[in-house]
């Protein structure tokens, strides 16, 4: 396959296109990040174009004839000099007769260049049986030099700001958490929860999950971990209330409820290691065409995904992969939560801060909340815990509080955080019994060894 030019278009169609990228500075916004001057074969073709691209680059507008002028002087090459004056004059003397047909199929030209380069660089990864990245690379080059949005225009724009719907959040199951995040997680913002294993991580997960499908919303739950059918019973006993354990022995009371969610959840598992930030794009867009907009995603969890960009320190694939999600939730304008581990030190903290991100710091740095979830071993016998604002954009960050968890349904209460009262057991659990391990049912025993263990 080879790469085409202007030759088939004629001369007159090419000092056209010079014409459109000296005279239209919003033809050429639109056509930069396509446009190259390989496409074209005629040296004074070839050095306006450069030249066009370089001073845009610099000064973000068009030069004008002066500015060429002068440039062309510093030229050596006198017949190229002659050359480029004259196509000069021919640009700036064309007429606009069929000007916004030439745009139109320029534009059309220079974006099937670039997919066809894209296909070109597409054999080593054909090869390689990498088809996600050939996705990704296609698909970049179908929609390059399409975005003719130039952003928000600040002092233009202050309706916008102040709408009441300018930062779209979805709440989280608790009200403390929603104040500090101004509502809860926001459009286009990624959220991660830290904790240790075991700790009731992925069940935080279909709190979130469980939680926005009940107010109305769309929500896609992607696990790498458990079976789809097991993440779906979790949510059942979330709606329910009823101990996921006990789920089967229930299923009447789980028919009554599901007419009455308003949201539709859709639990897609995707093999760990094997799934790429595409994978789940590509599923995305799926979801999409049966009709159905997702209004939240949930990754359980990301540092489980695999990435295009191979390293031989991992640290770089996970940094690849938590900025390809916050991209995503940028993209797609939704927000997304996950989850992800505490190091060994961080599982012995009674509040686990930053420094004890399982792999990278850079995770938090990426994301736009991050909550830890801290959870000892006495913790998970007293279902009691400890939420740590590690990290939030929109508001107060390290306050801590107290969590009622009830790992058998998903269920975490969140109340004000006091250590003494932490340390004089002050605090009852909330998982069916009131007192020590002397007073335990032995069916809640039972419970509490498969958490423990599992």
């Amino acid at each position: 396959m080879t790469l085409l030019n202007l030759n088939q278009y004629g001369p007159h169609f090419q000092i056209k296109v010079l014409s459109s990228l000296l005279t239209h500075k919003e033809f050429l916004i639109n056509i930069h990040d396509t446009l190259s001057e390989d496409y074209f074969d005629n040296q004074a073709h070839k050095w306006v174009i450069k030249e066009v691209l370089r001073y845009y680059d610099k000064y973000h507008t068009t030069p004008s004839m002066d500015i060429l002028k002068v440039e062309v002087k510093k030229i050596d090459n006198e017949i190229l000099q002659l050359s480029i004056k004259e196509q000069l004059r021919e640009a700036y003397q064309a007429s606009e007769d069929d000007l916004e047909y030439v745009q139109e199929e320029f534009s059309t030209f220079c974006k099937n260049q670039q997919l066809k380069k894209a296909l070109l660089n597409s054999v080593d990864l054909l090869k390689a049986g990498d088809f996600d990245g050939i996705k990704h690379i296609i698909s970049s080059a179908l929609t390059s030099g399409n975005d003719k949005n130039i952003g928000h225009e600040y002092n233009k724009d202050i309706e916008t700001r102040f709408r009441e719907d300018a930062r779209t959040t979805i709440a989280t199951p608790w009200n403390k958490i929603n104040e500090l995040l101004q509502g809860g997680l926001g459009n286009g913002d990624f959220g991660l929860i830290f904790g240790n294993p075991g700790g009731g991580k992925s069940w935080s997960l279909v709190a979130l999950g469980g939680y926005a499908v009940r107010m109305g919303y769309n929500v896609i739950h992607y696990t790498l971990e458990l079976g789809e059918a097991y993440v779906g019973r979790r949510y059942d006993a979330f709606f329910s209330k009823v101990p996921v354990d006990q789920i089967l022995q229930n299923r009447e009371k789980i028919e009554d409820i599901l007419p009455q969610l308003q949201g539709e959840l859709i639990i897609k598992e995707f093999p760990p290691g094997r799934a790429t930030m595409s994978t789940i794009e590509s599923h995305i867009a799926k979801v999409g065409d049966s009709g159905l907009k997702p209004d939240l995603i949930i990754i359980d969890y990301v540092d489980l995904l695999t990435t295009r960009k191979k390293t031989a320190d991992r640290k770089g694939e996970i940094d690849d992969i938590y900025t390809s999600t916050k991209g995503l939730a940028r993209e797609l304008d939704i927000p997304i939560w996950s989850v992800s581990q505490v190091n060994r030190a961080g599982a012995k903290d009674d509040i686990v801060e930053g420094d004890k991100a399982a792999g990278s710091y850079d995770k938090i740095m990426i994301t736009d909340v991050c909550i830890s979830l801290s959870r000892k071993k006495a913790d998970k016998v007293n279902g009691t815990g400890r939420f740590h604002i590690m990290k939030n954009r929109y508001g107060i960050d390290g306050l801590t509080f107290g969590v009622k968890a009830d790992t058998s349904t998903g269920h975490f209460e969140v109340i004000d955080y006091d250590p003494e009262a932490y340390e004089k057991e002050d605090l009852q659990p909330s998982n069916g019994f009131n007192g020590g391990l002397d007073t335990f049912d032995k069916q809640v025993l039972k419970n509490k060894f498969f958490e423990l263990n599992s």
